[in-house]
């Protein structure tokens, strides 16, 4: 597991994943997007669902695996969504994810508890990595034994929604003084200059999402900028 951890440092970690209801979407698509990313350079994918990780996996990539809904619900801030249960863990244990990504966050959850996630994951010799939103959701997992943690879900609970323009470099940075786990930049992150300062700040890696593989997202924002 440690060599697999090794692979991540330094790294642009690319977020390659569509909703059922996008053109994306599309198995023939996301392996065209997952390609694409890998001849860009990229080594190591996030990916959501079964298919798409056995995708990634037969492509040679490293594979952060999550699960999420066809449809977020409405109160999507305040549920846990990101590979909830430890069914969907056995799932992406199944699709042979090297790392398994879920909600870290304080939030209620129904059928497990985070100590039962993390040992379901490491018993199968996987890797576990925990989307948090704060500072002390970040020690708990990591007192609690998670691999790698990742603020990818700072700016989207409803603690933190107020503090969502930017990526998560405050937190970042108090983060990988007080944990030995490797601390990842997820959110938000659209600008070279962003990955710069994410690395400057101690990130282990930084996954960059929607500023590369969702072109509707993309486009809106060019959009905006027009009509300022």
């Amino acid at each position: 597991m440690d060599s697999i951890i090794e692979k991540l440092k330094g790294q642009i970690i690319v977020s390659s994943q569509a909703m059922p209801d996008e053109p994306l979407y599309e198995e023939v698509c996301m392996t065209a997007m997952m390609k694409s990313v890998i001849n860009g350079g990229a080594k190591v994918l996030r990916v959501a669902g079964t298919r798409d990780v056995k995708i990634a996996k037969s492509l040679g990539a490293v594979v952060i695996g999550i699960t999420k809904p066809e449809k977020l619900p409405e109160n999507w801030k305040s549920v846990v969504y990101i590979t909830p249960t430890l069914k969907e863990v056995e799932e992406l244990i199944e699709a042979d994810a090297d790392i398994i990504a879920f909600d870290g966050t304080s939030r209620h959850r129904e059928k497990c508890t985070l100590n039962e996630i993390i040992a379901k994951i490491h018993e199968a010799g996987k890797l576990a990595m925990a989307d948090i939103s704060t500072l002390e959701e970040g020690i708990n997992c990591a007192n609690a034994g998670t691999d790698i943690i990742s603020t990818t879900l700072s700016g989207y609970t409803d603690e933190t929604q107020e503090d969502c323009d930017t990526p998560a470099f405050d937190l970042l940075e108090r983060l990988v003084k007080v944990v030995k786990n490797p601390v990842i930049l997820e959110g938000r992150v659209w600008y070279t200059d962003d990955v710069k300062k994410a690395f400057d700040l101690g990130a282990y890696a930084v996954v960059i999402g929607s500023a590369i593989t969702r072109p509707q997202l993309i486009t809106k924002r060019f959009m905006e900028y027009k009509n300022a």
